[in-house]
């Protein structure tokens, strides 16, 4: 499949008519084929998701809004896609896709035209290589387009790069079950063993008796009043649903309202209160603790040089002092030695060389003249004490400082906070709201359980259709269809599970090349596990151990979900388009090279890529990436004047530059 053109008309942000090729070109005489990528670039709500949805809408109508759409809702999503800009009232809108595609071998042209007018059911005609389908009707229309490109598997084709990691996220495995089997063709050979069932049914039935026929006719109508029941039920919770959605959101516009009248300045007025008065006293036991230390050794740290010099000075002093002591201890021993001695030579020889020592001594450099203890006591102040309080004074000052910040703070917060009458009435609102969310949840809850009881109901009933029918099946038949067709059903039985263990085992191996071709040289060990009962996939690390997907990060969720898509592609071998809108949203540079190098230039035959000018910016657009694997780009732009986006063909800076090339 090749989407060739797609044609909007007054759709979203784009103002009249807007016809945009999106055939992949080739670029060049050397390359033998066309370039696969088109791309798209737009600031934010330039109109990038516009082009996505409206060839949704296009193929699938009311399914490309999501499954159980009434067809109010249906209305309401169409009148919401239709242009409103300036100065236009026309109320009308149209989309036109132009693809081909191949059935059986033969490749036809499909023309969709999908319109409608506001409050109006939309148009659908359907126009088959210059042929219009006249005779089909609308629902005909849209059956012949579910069969081309079923609605199930579009998302893994047609997707929002922010959405799609929500594929990581399905731990039921609906979403992957339903892919694989619609893609790899499971379900067609499911569809063949319930037609052969129905066909076996209706001969069992034929040959049984006509009260065990009654009971199962019987049985029959209470199945399909319970499915309708069950059906009905469901709906009636998807309607308590949406009123606990329309609560929750009415529930947040209060809170916004309330939150802007300063009200979660007055839910925490009082607890704000209690801290200011908390902090008060903790600021008069700093002052208290300031004051004390400031009453102290405190002032003696203040003077650092000084207090040296003051030690210094008293050193010098202690040291003339024993030296002065000493001299007259000296000499009062010289002159009891010179009594007793005959010989006076040596104690005056003694006495002159002591003589010329205390010259040496001036005793006027003692000024202070401390005694050892008061020295002992000084020294110890100012070399232990002071320092000590100067840590505790600093501590205190900077805490102090801090506090003295919180209590301006909290008195601004608390400022601010309004009167509580001032906003009664929103907190009033806002208990009725909650209330009201309660009742309906436990509405919403109750009718949950009903829709299941009336589901397990019909299932039970079906069982006992399926018991009566197997008790009086026939026991022997000699029509070769019913014997084919009982072998065929259980040959299908049998052959669906092979094939979908086959099928999935080339899943798990195209899913780690795929993994390991995007991830991140550290992630390159991991390797998966697809259950052919439920189809969770279980990421599985060098260790053995299964890695909880949960706990993966927004940009490796997407990484995985891309590895999946483009390992269901390759199995199932099916050539359909991919559309991607914000692709790269989500990852870190590491993982946008990955995916810019492997994925984009090799995910389809044609990519048509949506992206703003940090994603795919002039790095990735030039040479080394994927310059030579873009077909053509468009830019979107959006004029706030009229409301309305145009495109025009180049991307950002590659048109700035054509033009001021051709002004050159």
């Amino acid at each position: 499949m090749i989407i060739k053109s797609l044609v909007l008309n007054n759709f979203r942000v784009f103002r009249g008519v807007h016809e945009i090729d999106l055939e992949p070109r080739k670029t060049n005489a050397f390359q033998s084929k066309a370039a696969p990528i088109v791309l798209f670039g737009g600031l934010n709500g330039a109109g990038k998701t516009s082009i996505l949805t409206a060839v949704r809408v296009a193929l699938y109508g009311r399914a490309a809004f999501g499954r159980g759409l009434s067809s109010a809702d249906y209305q309401e999503q169409l009148n919401a896609l239709i242009h409103k800009g300036v100065d236009l009232s026309e109320g009308k809108t149209s989309i036109e896709l132009l693809f081909t595609h191949s059935q059986n071998g033969v490749e036809s042209e499909y023309r969709v035209i999908r319109g409608w007018k506001k409050g109006q059911k939309d148009k659908l005609l359907l126009v088959q290589d210059g042929k219009e389908l006249a005779n089909m009707s609308h629902d005909q229309c849209q059956s012949f387009l579910n069969e081309l490109v079923p609605t199930g598997i579009s998302e893994l084709f047609f997707f929002d790069g922010e959405k799609i990691a929500e594929l990581a996220e399905d731990e039921s495995g609906e979403v992957l079950q339903t892919a694989v089997r619609r893609l790899l063709g499971i379900d067609v050979a499911e569809r063949l063993r319930n037609d052969l069932a129905i066909y076996l049914k209706r001969h069992d039935a034929a040959a049984m008796p006509d009260s065990i026929k009654t009971q199962i006719e019987k049985l029959e109508e209470e199945h399909q009043q319970a499915s309708q029941e069950a059906d009905l039920a469901t709906n009636e919770v998807a309607l308590s649903r949406a009123k606990v959605d329309l609560i929750n959101a009415e529930i947040h516009k209060v809170e916004q309202e309330l939150s802007a009248r300063g009200g979660a300045w007055a839910q925490s007025r009082e607890q704000e209160q209690k801290r200011q008065m908390e902090l008060e006293g903790e600021r008069k036991e700093l002052e208290k603790v300031l004051r004390s230390e400031m009453d102290g050794s405190l002032p003696l740290a203040l003077a650092p040089k000084a207090m040296a010099k003051l030690l210094e000075q008293l050193e010098t002093e202690k040291s003339l002092k024993q030296k002065l002591t000493f001299q007259k201890e000296l000499d009062s021993f010289l002159t009891q030695l010179e009594e007793k001695t005959a010989d006076s030579s040596v104690v005056n020889a003694a006495r002159a060389l002591a003589a010329e020592q205390a010259e040496q001594l001036d005793e006027t450099e003692i000024q202070l003249d401390l005694s050892d203890r008061e020295y002992s006591q000084l020294h110890a102040q100012v070399t232990v004490s002071a320092v000590g309080s100067y840590e505790r004074f600093d501590a205190a000052r900077k805490r102090l400082v801090e506090v003295e910040e919180l209590i301006a703070e909290l008195s601004i917060n608390i400022a601010r906070a309004p009167e509580e009458e001032q906003i009664q009435g929103q907190v009033e609102q806002l208990k009725e709201l909650n209330a009201k969310r309660a009742k309906v949840l436990l509405e919403h809850q109750a009718q949950t359980e009903a829709a299941k009881k009336q589901y397990r109901l019909a299932i039970d009933l079906a069982r006992k259709v399926q018991r009566l029918h197997e008790k009086h099946k026939v026991a022997s038949n000699a029509e070769s269809s019913l014997v084919n067709a009982q072998n065929t059903h259980a040959m299908l039985s049998e052959f669906s599970e092979s094939l979908t263990e086959i099928r999935v085992k080339q899943l798990e191996s195209e899913f780690i090349k795929s993994y390991q071709k995007l991830a991140r040289k550290e992630d390159l060990q991991l390797s998966a596990r697809i259950n052919t009962d439920t189809f969770d996939v279980e990421l599985i690390d060098e260790h053995e151990h299964v890695i909880n997907r949960k706990a993966l990060s927004a940009g490796e969720k997407q990484i995985y979900a891309i590895s999946i898509l483009e390992a269901l592609a390759k199995t199932s071998g099916k050539n359909l388009p991919i559309i991607i809108d914000t692709p790269l949203g989500r990852l870190d540079s590491k993982h946008r090279d990955k995916l810019i190098e492997h994925y984009f230039p090799e995910a389809s035959h044609q990519v048509i890529i949506l992206s703003t000018d940090t994603e795919i910016d002039e790095t990735y657009f030039g040479d080394g990436y994927l310059k030579d694997d873009i077909s053509h780009a468009f830019e979107i732009v959006f004029d706030a004047k009229t409301k309305s986006s145009s495109l025009r063909e180049g991307y950002f800076w590659e048109r700035d530059n054509a033009q001021a090339v051709g002004a050159n």
